[in-house]
């Protein structure tokens, strides 16, 4: 089951993976391995859990109920039902299907937790979720069902029910099939849940983790797809560059700011339209904020993006499971189940999302006016009156800006109480994660057709050639979307270059002149 699919298999153990592996894993389809190290650890920590199972002393999880339920003591006869209950009771999601790529990364980082040894499960119950990742059996998990405290519950409920061979999942093919069905063909041996095991498959924040680790992956590329939309925009707007020298830089050391300028400088270094507006006759003392401050919203981006990583970098190094099997065989509950860390920072990056979004529409809007665009036909239309050019274009713009600023605005500091007060303040850490990843794809729509108007001005502005990397860029846009003129269908033109974003096309034009950007 730990056959090598789509490249090396990432070594799940008990020290931490990266965030590289998460992505490798979930959206690239990576198989996983168990490590010797890990095997080790889970089988000394499943037999401290026996032990307790064995002893007349209540044990929370072990011989109890849960949240509310907990001081109900479970006869050792009723145990294994007791985590299938669990389960069960507990797989209770709803409303539309979560993406495979986050229900995997979900499977991999309970999987990480099993293997450091603290939950008490057997290391066969962590090889069947591994042979389901390496199989790419993938449970149906819903939208709804999560409040990111104890963990997410219900979405890693329908994981384990359907390790247990009940439920739905996606098969390796992208079919909806019963869960049986699906693991018998693999030939993967369905887990029958003794004490402790349920619990310890759906006690963590492993969907808010992983949505919060694609979610980086994309910002990274987005956050210097940012950078080219700006310096194409500024290019094609008779703007200047002047602002973007690093001496004015370094006198706000921040250091976010400091890459984007470095990438503006060099998308823009040799540019023949800025050179034409260099010779005095230039008027403008500056540029508008949309285009001059480009840096410092887009470096402030970064900024709160490196503090992301740091705290999911913590998390991805956590043990997350209530109770846990510490090294001296203690056996503990603990509250690091609760998802406020990765709640804050789910939320917090929803914030520069919506504003670098913001920029990149003021600066389209610029294109289209007449009175700001500095020469350029009325909303780029071939025949204005006639045409309407990207008019169009620039209210999904605005739609999806407005969208983004009401997804910023944050889910953790909404708690409702829950299991008969028992779990009475919760973190809304799931909700948060939800909508990031729909902000992330708003970002990747609003850049789009920001790149698309900005390279029609840049034509527009013949026979004053673009910089080469900007040049280099607008030379593979042409391969898929045609220049200047007369109206056409729009919507696969934005589709079109929302994928040159998303495969790194667009960027690799640049960085083809420019090498590596930041």
């Amino acid at each position: 089951m730990n056959e090598v699919v789509n490249g090396e298999a990432v070594a799940v153990g008990p020290g931490p993976l990266g965030i590289a592996d998460v992505v490798r894993v979930a959206r690239h389809g990576v198989a996983v391995r168990l490590t010797d190290d890990a095997v080790a650890a889970m089988a000394a920590s499943r037999s401290r859990v026996e032990e307790l199972a064995e002893s007349p002393t209540p044990a929370y999880g072990v011989s109890t109920g849960f949240g509310a339920l907990a001081t109900r003591h479970i006869a050792p006869e009723m145990r294994a039902r007791l985590q299938r209950s669990l389960i069960r009771s507990h797989a209770a999601g709803s409303g539309p299907q979560v993406e495979i790529e986050v229900v995997r990364a979900m499977m991999l980082l309970r999987l990480s937790t099993l293997a450091t040894g603290h939950t008490g499960v057997r290391p066969g119950t962590a090889a069947t979720l591994a042979g389901m990742l390496n199989a790419k059996i993938t449970p149906v998990v819903h939208e709804y069902g999560s409040l990111g405290c104890s963990g997410d519950l219900a979405p890693l409920s329908h994981v384990a029910l359907a390790m247990m061979g009940e439920g739905t999942v996606t098969d390796a093919a992208g079919r909806t099939t019963p869960a049986a069905e699906a693991l018998k063909q693999a030939g993967i041996e369905p887990v029958e849940p003794v004490a402790k095991e349920g619990l310890a498959l759906i006690n963590g924040t492993d969907g808010m983790l992983g949505m919060l680790s694609l979610a980086i992956e994309d910002l990274s590329l987005l956050l210097t797809t940012a950078d080219l939309a700006a310096a194409m925009s500024v290019e094609g707007l008779l703007g200047t560059d002047y602002v973007f020298a690093a001496d004015l830089q370094e006198l706000r050391p921040h250091p976010g700011q400091a890459v984007a300028a470095a990438n503006m400088r060099a998308l823009l270094a040799g540019s023949g339209i800025m050179a034409g507006h260099r010779d005095g006759s230039c008027t403008r003392v500056q540029d508008a904020y949309s285009l001059r401050c480009a840096p410092q919203v887009a470096g402030a981006a970064r900024d709160t993006l490196t503090h992301a990583v740091m705290v999911a970098s913590r998390e991805l190094a956590s043990a997350i499971d209530n109770p846990v099997v510490l090294a001296d065989g203690r056996v503990e509950s603990n509250g690091n189940f609760h998802g406020a860390p990765l709640g804050y920072v789910l939320d917090f990056l929803a914030i520069p999302v919506a504003d670098v979004a913001s920029m990149s529409e003021r600066r389209t809007d610029r294109f289209l006016d007449v009175a700001r665009s500095h020469g350029l036909p009325a909303f780029l239309a071939g025949d204005p009156g006639v045409d309407s050019g990207h008019m169009i274009a620039q209210y999904t713009q605005a739609a999806v800006v407005s969208e983004l600023k009401r997804l910023a605005v944050p889910a953790s500091v909404d708690s409702i109480p829950s299991s008969a007060m028992q779990e009475d303040h919760v973190s809304m850490g799931w909700s948060a994660a939800r909508k990031l990843r729909r902000a992330v794809d708003g970002l990747t729509r609003v850049l789009a057709v920001e790149i698309l108007t900005a390279a029609r001005g840049l034509d527009l502005r013949r026979p004053a050639e673009p910089a080469p990397a900007t040049g280099a860029v607008l030379a593979a846009l042409r391969q898929e979307v045609p220049g200047p003129g007369p109206d056409r269908f729009m919507a696969p033109e934005i589709e079109a270059v929302v994928r040159m974003i998303g495969d790194r096309t667009l960027l690799t034009a640049a960085e083809s002149v420019t090498g590596p950007l930041g």
